[in-house]
């Protein structure tokens, strides 16, 4: 009898260890996000689908010179009139981040969100990034800017308001080519009459990584112009927003990034740059020179 349990204890021994040997086999390796698609959260005036690993703090700097028309005699628009933003952005988790800036041109403050709905992995299980991105705005000019004539006189705190929200679809194609789009809605509170409130738009942006801390930088933001959703009669007539180009070189250190671009809109606050921007990007007086600069803490 003894014979006969030693026997079966063998056995189930041997099965066991066979069992073992095909679920290991089996067993697919867990598929992780892909490493640095961007070096920032921000790409020019564009977010990324990067964010900062959770408990991160981020200050930013956003600089905007004059236009390069006049040449060496304000040199080309570095001690012409500047727009600058300062923003602090924290990272609640390893894909939220919260944030606020405070733009000099209007004194806009915003108050932003993003957060990552998906995120690139290595082996493709998922293909694309894709990041949600919203803001509100506050206009801090005089009560007397937002007061028009007749019935429109009045003056209510909402006048301020401005809403940005986009999505965001990303992939890094290969370790030196990283390509986003964007479709974006733009609402202001508060417009002149002869322009409309909202405004849909679409947008590319990417890098060309050629060393391990430098890229090359490309934007390009356009307003469309929809019939459907427009407020005005005179549709063909409107002043409508030109699209905003841009390109750039960034320098990477790791916890710090510095960007310096050319690029047609003196704004910042990416409602302001689609609803606003009226500078061809095909003439070149209109381009002025401009600047990123980050600094992360781990805390």
């Amino acid at each position: 009898m003894k014979k006969y349990i030693y026997i079966g204890i063998v056995f189930l021994l041997v099965i066991n260890q066979v069992y073992s040997q095909d679920s290991t086999a089996v067993v697919k390796e867990k598929d992780v996000p892909v490493i640095a698609p961007f070096e920032s959260g921000i790409l020019i005036d564009n977010q990324t689908c990067v964010i900062p690993p959770a408990k991160t703090l981020e200050f930013l700097i956003q600089h905007r010179f004059g236009t390069v028309e006049k040449g060496i005699e304000n040199i080309y628009g570095i001690y012409s009139s500047a727009n600058i933003r300062l923003g602090l952005n924290y990272s609640i988790m390893d894909n939220l981040m919260v944030g606020y800036g405070l733009t000099r041109t209007k004194m806009i403050s915003d108050f932003q969100i993003k957060y990552n709905v998906l995120q690139q992995t290595r082996r493709n299980d998922v293909p694309v990034a894709v990041t949600l991105y919203g803001n509100m705005g506050i206009n801090g000019q005089s009560e007397d800017v937002f007061k028009g004539a007749g019935e429109d006189s009045s003056y209510s705190f909402s006048n301020r308001l401005s809403y940005f929200g986009q999505v965001i679809v990303g992939r890094k194609f290969c370790d030196w080519f990283t390509l986003q789009a964007t479709a974006s809605f733009t609402h202001f509170n508060k417009v002149a009459e002869d322009m409309d409130h909202d405004r849909i738009g679409i947008g590319f942006n990417g890098r060309l990584k050629f060393s391990p801390q430098s890229s090359f930088l490309f934007q390009f933001d356009v307003p469309l112009k929809i019939e459907g959703i427009t407020e005005q009669n005179n549709f063909d007539d409107m002043n409508h927003p030109d699209p905003n180009l841009a390109i750039g070189y960034e320098l990477s250190t790791g916890t710090h990034v510095f960007q310096i671009f050319v690029s047609n809109t003196d704004g910042i606050v990416p409602q302001e740059i689609y609803a606003f921007n009226q500078a061809d990007w095909k003439q070149i007086k209109y381009w002025r020179f401009g600047f990123v600069m980050t600094r992360l803490w781990g805390f």
